[in-house]
């Protein structure tokens, strides 16, 4: 039996442990090191390589951005900060019809921009926007749908941990990974916002009569005093962490740690924070912390049993003899993460296709950068399509109890979906909207 042979057993052994229930970064690091014994022959060699590239991968200094993040996010998230980008963003667009809808769209780009974090998106907006977007007037099923669906931009617009672990899987500069995450996150943005505003004029029914009262403003809105008092410590974080890294000021790392210290400075300054509160925060980050070591360890170890087999290698000689293309190349792949986002999360299928497909990019010229935006974009619809969608499922949980389906929220958030490979499609067609910052 050949390496290779043995490698494309070893993938189709994981992706089998995976669909029965085994934690991914666990059926990883077993493929890994069965394949590489069966390749070289030696359980020590195995043993001796699967711990090198476990060093490898937490031993760097760069992975010291993601427990920074994680805690700044958390933080944030807590101390009812997501709740004041909200007011501030829905007090923008409350005369325009849809405009609550909007306004939660553009809370979730501002809270994006503080923690990159889509899970923290869906509980914090669910528990802020839905009940009020209902006593609006909304249909149930689409105030859910745009939370679900804006939900999505924590991933996307920096800083995003998805991001920052392709960064870490592909060797890619994190920095640059975030400028070029800008472009394309407040495209899908926009066009977010113009899908709900076209749908207000479309189907009134969606937004009620008393939305569209509101919309005319006779809710009122944030005075200026309030404005600037709610909204003046999410501007001060976003200075802080995107300015310092877009400036020069501060690398990635940090900027991570200075907007942790500046995220529990405002706490503390609006006495949000009490010992219990930061208790569960250190506890919540230090297990999301955990989880994503376990994840980039597997994938390094993953990553050097592929290396071993030739698999990446032969991937790519088929796809330039297959003389696919980069449409095809490029479609194939994002049906690969489409169909792949329907039974796993977000980070598993990092974890499996970007060493596999790594390889493939050399030959055929394309920016690794772009191929990370493509590649997470892509990724992020599984985030709100059946049976698997992660942020669905989330918002179902934080509605407890309520008459809302989980098909319901499936069905609102459809129509986001549909947005989103509007924009993959855009990425395929013009890379620059993705390279022009970097470049």
């Amino acid at each position: 039996m050949t390496p290779f042979d043995i490698g494309m057993i070893s993938l189709i052994v994981m992706v089998l442990l995976v669909l029965a229930g085994l934690f991914v970064p666990v059926a990883l690091m077993l493929c890994s090191f069965a394949g590489v014994w069966a390749i070289k022959g030696s359980p020590d060699l195995a043993v001796k390589l699967m711990a090198q590239a476990a060093n490898d991968s937490i031993g760097s200094y760069f992975f010291g951005i993601v427990p920074l993040f994680v805690l700044m996010g958390f933080i944030v998230s807590e101390t009812g900060m997501g709740r004041d980008a909200y007011d501030v963003a829905n007090s923008f667009f409350r005369r325009i019809k849809g405009g609550l809808g909007v306004g939660t769209v553009a809370a979730n780009a501002i809270f994006a921009a503080i923690t990159g974090i889509s899970i923290a998106s869906a509980a914090v907006f669910t528990k802020i926007a839905v009940p009020e977007m209902i006593r609006h007037g909304y249909n149930p099923r689409f105030a859910t749908g745009v939370v679900a669906g804006s939900s999505v931009l924590g991933m996307l617009i920096p800083p995003s941990l998805l991001l920052i672990l392709f960064a870490v899987i592909a060797e890619q500069s994190v920095g640059d990974m975030f400028l070029a995450g800008v472009i394309p996150g407040i495209v899908l943005a926009i066009l977010f916002a113009l899908g709900i505003v076209l749908a207000a004029y479309i189907r009134p029914d969606m937004i009620g009569s008393q939305a569209a009262l509101n919309a005319g403003g006779e809710d009122g809105g944030l005075g200026l005093s309030e404005t600037l008092r709610r909204g003046s410590p999410i501007v001060f974080l976003i200075l802080i962490v995107l300015g310092g890294i877009y400036s020069g000021f501060f690398t990635p790392i940090e900027a991570g740690a200075m907007g942790s210290i500046a995220a529990l400075f405002l706490a503390l300054l609006r006495r949000s924070l009490t010992f219990k509160k930061f208790g569960r925060i250190l506890v919540d980050a230090g297990l999301v912390t955990a989880s994503i070591c376990m994840m980039i360890i597997a994938a390094q170890m993953y990553s050097r049993m592929l290396a071993f087999s030739g698999v990446p290698a032969g991937i790519a000689d088929l796809t330039a003899n297959a003389d696919l293309g980069y449409w095809g190349l490029m479609l194939i792949y994002v049906a690969v993460l489409l169909l792949m986002g329907m039974i796993l999360d977000s980070s598993s299928i990092l974890l499996i296709m970007v060493p596999i497909m790594l390889p493939v990019l050399g030959p055929s010229g394309l920016d690794p950068v772009w191929f990370g935006i493509v590649t997470v974009l892509a990724i992020e619809i599984g985030l709100l399509t059946p049976p698997f969608g992660v942020s669905v499922y989330v918002i179902k949980a934080t509605l407890n109890g309520s008459d809302i389906t989980l098909w319901d929220i499936f069905r609102g958030a459809a129509p986001f979906a549909a947005i989103m490979m509007v924009v993959v499609f855009m990425l395929l067609l013009w890379p620059a909207m993705a390279t022009y910052l970097v470049n």
